[in-house]
This record gives C-alpha cells, sequence and structure tokens, in this order.
C-alpha cells in the first residue's frame, strides 16, 4: 500500500493470536519503511470502585496491569522485531476504546488503522454500536478491518464503487476507491475487479402499471448502470472484463460476489453518516462488513470532518 508509512495497529487483549498483527506486518512488508504502533486500550471499571483504596493506590494498581500487558505484547513482538520491523507499543487505560484509537491517529498522524473484526449479532448492534461500527463512521484515516484468512499474491480484490449517484462527493469518493484498489493490487500482483450493484423493480410498479415489462425495465437499468461502471473503468485504463454490475442490496450481494471471486480484500467507501440517521438507516459498509468473509478496506471522503475531533472545537 504505496502511502501507509504510520499504521495503527489495535490489539484485543481477549485473543492469543492477533490477525491485525499479521495483517498490518504484511502491509508493513509491502511497503518498506512503514512503522506500527501496536495499540491496546484497557479498563477495568471494578478498579474505578475499590473503595478501601486510596486514589494513589489504585492508580498503582492500575499502572502494574499496563505493565503486565506491555510484557505481553514484548513477547508477541518479538519474531517480528528480529525481522527487523520497527514497532512501538502503547498500553491506555480508556473505557471508550474507540475514541481512544481515534485520538490517536488524530494526535499522531496515523494513516491506516488496522483491527480484527467478527460477526455482530442483531441484539448486539441494537443495543450499543460497537467499536468497529463507531470507526467505520468516525474515524478519520482508512481502516482495514481483518478477519481469518491471508493475503495470496495473484488473489482477488473488489473495489465496490457507487456510480448510479450523481453527487460529486461520491463521484471523488468512487476515484479514490479505484486508485487505492490499482495500488493495492499491483503490490499483491492481483487482480482488481470494479463492482457496482443497483436497485431491482420495485414490485408495486410491476403491479399497479400492467402494461409495464418489468424485464425490458431491469434490461435497461442494467445497461445504463453497466455503461457508467464502464465508463468510469476507462478513466483508470480498466478493461471491461474486470467490471460487474449485480442487482439488489449491496448488503446483499457484495458479499456473494466476494465469496464467488474468492476475493483477498474488498475496498469500499463510508460517508460516515453518524447520529439519528445512522440509528435508522446504518451506513452500507456496516452491514456489509458483518456478511464478508474477506478483509475490507474502509476509505472516508477527502473532505471528511471527525466527529471526535476536539481540535475542531476550540476552548
Amino acid at each position: 500500500m504505496v502511502k501507509y508509512r504510520n499504521i495503527l495497529v489495535v490489539i484485543n487483549p481477549e485473543e492469543e493470536r492477533q490477525i491485525a498483527l499479521e495483517r498490518a506486518v504484511k502491509v508493513a512488508e509491502l511497503d518498506e519503511g512503514a512503522q506500527l504502533t501496536l495499540l491496546l486500550t484497557i479498563y477495568d471499571f471494578s478498579y474505578e470502585m475499590t473503595a478501601m483504596l486510596s486514589v494513589d493506590e489504585r492508580e498503582e494498581m492500575r499502572h502494574g496491569v499496563i505493565a503486565q500487558r506491555r510484557e505481553w505484547l514484548d513477547e508477541i513482538l518479538q519474531p517480528y522485531r528480529a525481522r527487523g520491523l520497527e514497532c512501538e507499543i502503547k498500553v491506555l487505560w480508556h473505557n471508550r476504546p474507540f475514541e481512544c484509537v481515534i485520538q490517536e491517529v488524530l494526535e499522531h498522524r496515523h494513516d491506516l488503522v488496522v483491527k480484527a473484526t467478527h460477526k455482530h449479532s442483531f441484539l448486539q448492534t441494537f443495543i450499543f454500536t460497537p467499536t468497529d461500527w463507531h470507526l467505520l463512521r468516525k474515524c478519520p484515516c482508512p481502516v482495514l478491518l481483518v478477519k481469518e484468512g491471508h493475503w495470496q499474491r495473484g488473489g482477488n480484490l473488489i473495489a465496490a464503487i457507487n456510480c448510479s449517484s450523481d453527487d460529486k462527493e461520491q463521484k471523488v469518493l468512487n476515484e479514490r476507491i479505484t486508485r487505492e484498489g490499482i495500488a493495492i493490487a499491483e503490490l499483491l500482483g492481483a487482480s482488481l475487479y470494479l463492482v457496482n450493484t443497483y436497485p431491482g423493480t420495485p414490485v408495486n410498479v410491476a403491479i399497479e402499471l400492467p402494461e409495464f415489462d418489468p424485464n425490458a425495465y431491469n434490461d435497461a437499468i442494467r445497461k445504463h448502470h453497466e455503461d457508467l461502471l464502464r465508463e468510469h473503468a476507462d478513466q483508470f485504463g480498466i478493461n471491461h472484463m474486470w467490471t460487474k454490475v449485480a442487482e439488489g442490496l449491496p448488503e446483499e450481494v457484495l458479499p456473494d460476489m466476494a465469496d464467488d471471486l474468492n476475493a483477498t480484500l474488498m475496498i469500499m467507501g463510508c460517508v460516515g453518516r453518524t447520529g439519528l440517521s445512522a440509528a435508522l438507516l446504518g451506513n452500507t459498509a456496516e452491514h456489509v462488513v458483518d456478511r464478508l468473509n474477506c478483509d475490507i478496506l474502509i476509505l472516508k471522503p477527502d473532505d471528511y470532518s471527525c466527529p471526535v475531533d476536539d481540535r475542531r472545537h476550540p476552548a
């Protein structure tokens, strides 16, 4: 990845195998000179509620836990450091992991966050927003969410774009996703597919208009999206054989397409919707990541403004 030189790796304290670290090392090896920072956030509410201990004693206990975790990370890093990889360790006491990650990104200008992810249940996402989703919505730099598996040379990558939108911001984001995909495909010796989804024919239209021909309509809509996607591909010199359009919702179509292509990585954009609109509608990337079996790289618009950035609200 051509420009990822300052990578933040989010460590999972509950797992012995750190797949986010493995993937970050792979990225660093692809781009010589990359610096890795391992971030582990820990918090134990019981330490804060121990009335029998003084403030100093509680602080000493926290320092003890942090020191133990640093030793654990030092052991994990030994084989990587032996290979000459530069790694920094940060263990921070923080009760909101996503805020801690974003603050680190803003303060130290990280250009990529790498984090392991897992499937979130509907009930889990309904009651509270998972850390992964917070990062997708609010992290100002690209976020690479990784799952089991390995990156292989000569595999397939997917750049999922939205060609049907007339929004200028979306078009710029499409271009960024495509450029990123081309760069990663070159580094991995992989094939890049440009993919675009489109909605199917509304059922009520076919019912209310007897003379309506849904097949002709579907063919026309598909051709329209194929033309838009190919026009976009032409801007980057991508052969039309590497373009694919599919009917359906992105969260339903994209995971199936990734499985069919045996994709290693999917690259897509996230508008960073927050607040009530996020609660009601969510973001496409959030719904896709839970159904996807491969890694996913999420990019933001160039003019994205981070809602967690305290520097936007000077005192």
